[in-house]
């Protein structure tokens, strides 16, 4: 069994996903977007990109992980 991918080098190379951005967020672009893949190699984890930077890298973790990082903040 092959180990799940921790990041994708390009985010624009996650194919029909919707990106989300916190309702917090302000106008100045400083925060990040997640979203949900449903197909491919990553589908069922959540990746992470820098607003800042949407075709840059995304980096991917299971729901599980990403609650327990946002439940330690």
């Amino acid at each position: 069994m092959s180990a799940l991918p921790r990041n994708v080098p390009v985010s624009t190379d996650l194919h029909e996903v919707r990106w989300l951005r916190s309702s917090r967020s302000t106008g100045a672009n400083n925060c990040v977007e997640t979203a949900r893949p449903r197909s491919g190699p990553a589908a069922g984890l959540l990746a992470v990109r820098d607003s800042k930077n949407p075709a840059g890298p995304a980096l991917l973790f299971s729901p599980e992980s990403w609650t327990g990082f946002v439940t330690a903040l």
